[in-house]
């Protein structure tokens, strides 16, 4: 059990806020004015983590406050001879989770990453569509819908990502090559998929608080910036918010497309890396054999 003293705790609390509040006080802000911002606002809006909850601040798993932080009224902690910490029954509670998660971390992180998608995702998601289904009816599109069609029907869809494929259209849905589940998603995620590097953020919050507030918010920043390319390469002119188009419809576009993607790829990586080094420990506690059967 590490321990931190008041000072120490304070500091972290402190500057974790003060990261977080960049983030969060323009989303409620437009939240308040009724407006929206087609960036930022998603990871409020897809996620289920509300913007107090990614502000609070948590040690982590095996660390003690001492002093007295707000932590020993929250649920999921008790206070102990070295001060407040994280209860050890959250671990049995979340032992599912923490178990399902480390498998699936374990299994992208063997896999190898793709980057042949182009971020066709999007367009496939308004392909042969009415101008009413359009997800993003606030915003025009770069392409008219029959250019758009034909960038679509040139582009082989590779989405490896099932929580993007099923907002697919019909018609491209059909032309995935691969048709996706919700069950047969631990086989498809790579670690090349900007949407599965996004969802770090989800598996980071969802294991709160077992995992520090830091490695959250990280995760957090990584997947903002993942939306910003996301919504570039898109068919959506977003240059009245100042977003330059990344034009996957061309060579050079596909180009940029894939290098900020490999890019992306190895943040991830380490993220994903640093997931793990705090679930293993607990998964093989919980499970002797859980890390070793994840890795086959």
């Amino acid at each position: 059990m590490a321990v931190l003293d008041e000072t120490t705790w304070t500091a972290s609390q402190d500057a974790h806020h003060a990261r977080v509040d960049e983030w969060i006080t323009p989303h409620l802000e437009r939240a308040r004015k009724g407006e929206a911002h087609p960036v930022h606002d998603f990871l409020f809006t897809y996620y289920s983590q509300r913007p107090a909850q990614l502000r609070r601040w948590h040690p982590g798993h095996g660390v003690a406050l001492r002093g007295d932080p707000p932590h020993g009224h929250w649920s999921g902690y008790r206070t102990g001879p070295d001060g407040v910490a994280v209860d050890p029954v959250v671990v049995d509670d979340r032992a599912t989770l923490i178990n399902n998660t480390t498998r699936v971390l374990s299994a992208v992180a063997a896999r190898r990453a793709q980057f042949g998608c182009f971020g066709m995702h999007e367009w496939a998601m308004v392909y042969r569509s009415g101008p009413t289904d359009i997800r993003h009816t606030s915003w025009p599109l770069r392409l008219s819908s029959t250019d758009l069609a034909d960038v679509v029907d040139s582009t082989p869809l590779r989405c490896t990502h099932y929580d993007a494929f099923r907002f697919f259209t019909p018609p491209a849905r059909g032309r995935n090559v691969v048709q996706l589940s919700r069950d047969s998603m631990p086989e498809h995620e790579q670690g090349g998929c900007l949407h599965t590097n996004m969802d770090l953020y989800k598996v980071a919050y969802k294991l709160t608080p077992l995992l520090p507030a830091e490695l959250v918010a990280d995760c957090f920043a990584l997947a903002r910036q993942i939306r910003e390319l996301d919504m570039r390469a898109s068919p959506y002119d977003l240059s009245a918010l100042g977003y330059a188009a990344v034009p996957v419809e061309t060579p050079a576009g596909r180009a940029e497309y894939v290098a900020a993607q490999q890019a992306f790829a190895a943040s991830a990586a380490a993220l994903r890396g640093r997931l793990l080094a705090v679930l293993e420990p607990l998964a093989a506690r919980l499970q002797p054999d859980c890390t070793s059967r994840a890795r086959a």
